[in-house]
């Protein structure tokens, strides 16, 4: 009898880029907007399931839908409020911003430059999904 096996891959089309700071949600969301343009405003909660005690964990979520292009701006908390991380391997990041179809190297330096450039924040590099371990956690 023969054995067939299916393979899949995760469809990670988008750019990452991890937040450093210690602002609240709110008040990095507020100075995104500030500074590029955007208009990140909140939306339904991230949920994720954890292994136990956790179970379920719950994420905030924001998000932008700009009318003159496709590219879809998602501002993710990596830290749940009840404890657990979005991205494990990434404990020293707080937020991550997530960008769907978008295209341009210079704007997302530039948007990455605006977003290092906000006083209270450490560090916004660009990291690639498909070298996470939890990149499943970030297919929504």
């Amino acid at each position: 009898m023969n054995k067939v096996t299916l393979k899949y891959e995760l469809d990670l089309d988008f750019v990452l880029i991890a937040i450093t700071c210690s602002l609240k949600d709110y008040r990095l969301c507020y100075f995104i907007n500030k500074v590029s343009g955007l208009r990140l405003s909140k939306i339904e909660d991230h949920e994720i399931w954890m292994p136990p005690p956790v179970e379920k964990a719950y994420f905030s979520r924001y998000a932008d839908f700009p009318e003159i292009s496709e590219t879809e701006y998602y501002l993710l908390a990596n830290r749940a409020a009840d404890g657990g991380f979005l991205i494990s391997e990434m404990r020293h990041s707080d937020y991550f911003l997530l960008i769907r179809n978008f295209i341009d190297d210079e704007d997302l330096m530039a948007l990455q430059n605006h977003i290092a450039d906000i006083p209270d924040v450490v560090v916004a590099s660009e990291i690639s999904p498909q070298k996470l371990k939890s990149k499943e956690n970030l297919i929504f």
